[in-house]
C-alpha cells in the first residue's frame, strides 16, 4: 500500500477580536489577537489542521510564524509522508531554528491526519487517556478588576474554582487589596494563584512575594525574569508557597537546568514554547523525575491550539495542576470551529472523536483571515 503523503499547505493569518483586556506583567493585550491557522491535506485526501500562536513579548511575531511556515518550512513538509512525525520534525529543526509556534503546528496537523485516518484521537497516539477532563483556570487579567469579580460571582456557582491572578503590573498595594478581596468574598471556595509574568526586580522580590502568602495561593508563578534562575531557586527556597517555572522552562535544556538547580517547585507546559507535543512530554518526564507536577499554560491560542494541549494533558499523568484553556470561551468573540470545546462544571472536556476532535469551520476562517497562502 503506497504511504500518504502531505500534498496541500494552506495557511490563514488570523485577527480575532477579543471581549476584554489582559494586562499581563511581561505585557499587555487588548482589542484584538493574532494567530496562524495551518491546514495540511494528504494525499489521500485527510485534512488536519494546527495552530500558531506566538505573542511577541514571549516567543515571536505570528507575521514571523507565518513567513516561516510559509518559506521555510512548506518546502520541506510537502511531499513528505504523514505518519513519520518525528523524523520531520528533527528536520525541520536542522533547517530552522527557533520559531517553536510553527513547527508546533505542523505537528498537531499531521497528528491530525494520523488520528482520523486510524480512528484515533491525539490523545490515543501519545499513549493513551489518563483523564477525561481537565480542571480549568481562569486568568484575573481585566484592567477592571470589579469586572473581573464580578465574572468570578457568576462562574464560581458554576463549578469554576481555579483562579490565576496576574500580578505585578499594578502597585503591590492594589494587588494586595485585590487578593484581599477574593478571599474575603469566596474564601477557601476558591484555588487562588498568582502569576507574575516575570515582573519583579530580584532586590525586593522576597518581601512583596511574602506578602502575598498571606493569601495562601496555590502558587507564585514566575515571579521574576527567567535569566534570573539563581533568583528563582533562591525564592524556591526561602518560600512556603510552591514557585511555578514559565517563562524559565521552554524546552528539555530549560527544564533540566531548572532540576539541577531546584530553582521551582512545578512546571508550566506549553505548546507553544515546546514546539511540540512529543517535546512537551519529553520535557514533563524531566519534571517526573524530580517530582516536579505540570500546569497546562496558554498564550492566545484558539479552539485548535486548546484542543491540541487537551489531548496532551489528557494522556499525560504529570500535568496535573489543571488548565488556562479559556481563552474561546471567555475572552475570543468567535472561534474557529464550528462547535467549541466543551466546558463543564469547570473543567474543560477533552474531546473524544479521532485525531483532534474538533470540526474547523471554513466560514469563519476566512472571514477572520488577514493573510492567506496555499499551495
Amino acid at each position: 500500500m503506497t504511504e500518504a503523503t502531505v500534498e496541500r499547505l494552506r495557511l490563514f493569518l488570523i485577527e480575532s477580536p477579543i471581549k476584554m483586556a489582559r494586562l499581563q506583567g511581561v505585557g499587555n493585550v487588548k482589542g484584538t489577537v493574532k494567530r496562524v491557522l495551518l491546514e495540511l491535506t494528504s494525499s489521500d485526501g485527510v485534512i488536519g489542521w494546527g495552530e500558531a500562536a506566538p505573542w511577541e513579548v514571549f516567543t515571536g511575531t505570528p507575521e514571523a510564524a507565518f513567513s516561516a511556515l510559509d518559506i521555510y518550512l512548506r518546502p520541506i513538509v510537502l511531499g513528505k509522508p504523514v505518519r513519520r512525525i518525528r523524523a520531520l520534525m528533527a528536520e525541520l529543526d536542522r533547517a530552522l531554528v527557533g520559531h517553536a509556534e510553527a513547527k508546533v503546528a505542523i505537528e498537531m496537523a499531521l497528528l491530525d491526519i494520523v488520528g482520523k485516518s486510524s480512528r484515533l484521537s491525539v490523545a490515543d497516539l501519545l499513549g493513551g487517556r489518563v483523564r477525561d477532563t481537565i480542571p480549568l483556570s481562569f486568568s484575573i487579567a481585566d484592567p477592571d478588576f470589579a469586572a473581573d469579580l464580578e465574572r468570578m460571582r457568576k462562574m464560581v456557582p458554576d463549578g469554576n474554582v481555579i483562579y490565576k491572578v496576574k500580578t505585578g503590573v499594578k502597585p503591590h498595594r492594589e494587588d494586595l487589596e485585590h487578593l484581599e478581596a477574593i478571599r474575603n468574598e469566596f474564601g477557601d471556595k476558591v484555588d487562588l494563584r498568582v502569576d507574575y509574568n516575570q515582573a519583579l526586580a530580584p532586590f525586593g522580590a522576597i518581601k512583596i512575594l511574602r506578602d502575598v502568602e498571606q493569601f495562601a495561593p496555590t502558587f507564585i508563578e514566575q515571579p521574576v525574569p527567567r535569566k534570573y534562575l539563581d533568583v528563582m531557586a533562591h525564592l524556591t527556597a526561602a518560600l512556603e508557597t510552591p514557585v511555578l517555572a514559565d517563562e524559565s522552562c521552554f524546552d528539555r535544556r530549560d527544564m533540566m537546568e531548572v532540576v539541577r538547580r531546584e530553582a521551582a517547585d512545578a512546571v508550566s507546559i506549553k505548546l507553544m514554547k515546546a514546539g511540540g507535543l512529543f517535546e512537551a512530554q519529553a520535557i514533563m518526564a524531566i519534571a517526573d523525575i524530580a517530582g516536579l507536577p505540570g500546569y497546562g499554560g496558554t498564550l492566545w491560542e484558539g479552539g485548535i491550539g486548546l484542543a491540541a494541549g487537551t489531548q496532551l494533558i489528557a494522556a499525560t499523568p504529570g500535568i496535573s495542576l489543571g488548565c488556562e484553556f479559556y481563552m474561546p470561551h471567555h475572552v475570543l468573540t468567535e472561534d474557529v470551529l464550528e462547535e467549541r470545546i466543551a466546558n463543564r462544571a469547570g473543567h474543560v472536556v477533552v474531546p473524544d472523536g479521532p485525531g483532534l476532535g474538533i470540526r474547523v469551520s471554513e466560514a469563519s476562517v476566512r472571514a477572520n483571515a488577514r493573510v492567506l497562502a496555499e499551495a
